[in-house]
């Protein structure tokens, strides 16, 4: 594959993880949201409000579709990775904001 080629391929698989990112937060926040208006909307004490929330469908189901966009955020950061090697295997600069770290920090909590 050419250089160009490569550094585009890079450059779009940075932008497409951005993206991915963003909406798996997004997804992440709205399913805290409903957690608490579901929380806070249970008649009885704090267990029993803690465990209604739990063995909600419809939040089991959206958390499932967290984890789902956080295995496709972490395939992506891999397709990066990849590319970022070959780069540097190649002997030319990697392009700027290589970092190693961008999916790992903090988003292994299971939600």
């Amino acid at each position: 594959m050419p250089e160009p080629a490569l550094v585009g391929g890079y450059a779009d698989a940075r932008r497409r993880f951005a993206e991915r990112k963003f909406e798996r937060d997004t997804q992440r926040a709205r399913l805290q949201w409903l957690k608490a208006k579901a929380f806070v909307n249970s008649p009885g004490r704090v267990t029993e409000r803690r465990m209604t929330t739990d063995v909600s469908e419809e939040i089991a189901r959206k958390g499932q579709e967290v984890r789902e966009m956080t295995r496709d955020l972490d395939l992506l950061k891999v397709e990066i990775d990849v590319i970022a090697i070959v780069i540097r295997m190649r002997g030319t600069c990697a392009p700027a904001g290589v970092h190693a770290d961008d999916a790992g920090e903090g988003e292994r909590d299971g939600t």
